[in-house]
């Protein structure tokens, strides 16, 4: 699975903001070049957390995926303690606690989120055969879930096209 495929799979979601910091957006270099998902039918930038990414690059607190190699880059996604559960067959912060239990280098492989594991994130280094299924489905389920938050937060009406 290439990284423009996820990119058209999140694209195709209602009401979809993707953010892609570059050198003309204000948002500081480190971000440049990554992908933030957010339920924002309006077109603005929620306040909170995305409820997925793609990182292109290791950060300075986040390196154990060793994404600075050339053709790496790594999709994460919020899932949920239910659901994290479910795919690592480990209560979040009972995997966060045993973080070198799991190999979050290996490629095509769902595995807790390096920093974020503890809450209810997970990630996959470029999804392959095994995962682009499952990592299809589970943006698709988080964005349906950040949508629902939004919906029983007021709402979120949808941006005027003129």
């Amino acid at each position: 699975m290439m990284l423009h495929q996820i990119l058209e799979t999140v694209r195709s979601f209602d009401g979809v903001l993707i953010l892609a910091p570059d050198a003309s957006s204000g948002a500081p270099a480190i971000a440049w070049g990554d992908y933030f998902f957010y339920y924002a039918p309006d077109g603005r930038v929620p306040s909170g957390q995305p409820y997925g990414t793609i990182v292109t690059k290791d950060y300075p607190d986040d390196t154990r995926s060793a994404l600075d190699g050339e053709g790496r880059w790594r999709v994460n996604v919020h899932v949920g303690r239910a659901a994290f559960q479910e795919l690592i067959g480990r209560e979040p912060r009972e995997a966060a606690a045993e973080p070198d239990a799991f190999d979050v280098a290996a490629t095509d492989v769902i595995v807790p989120h390096p920093v974020h594991g503890a809450l209810g994130w997970v990630a996959v280094v470029n999804p392959g055969e095994r995962t682009s299924g499952t990592v299809r489905a589970l943006l698709r389920d988080a964005h349906d879930a950040s949508r629902a938050r939004a919906l029983r937060r007021g709402g979120v009406a949808p941006r005027e096209h003129s």
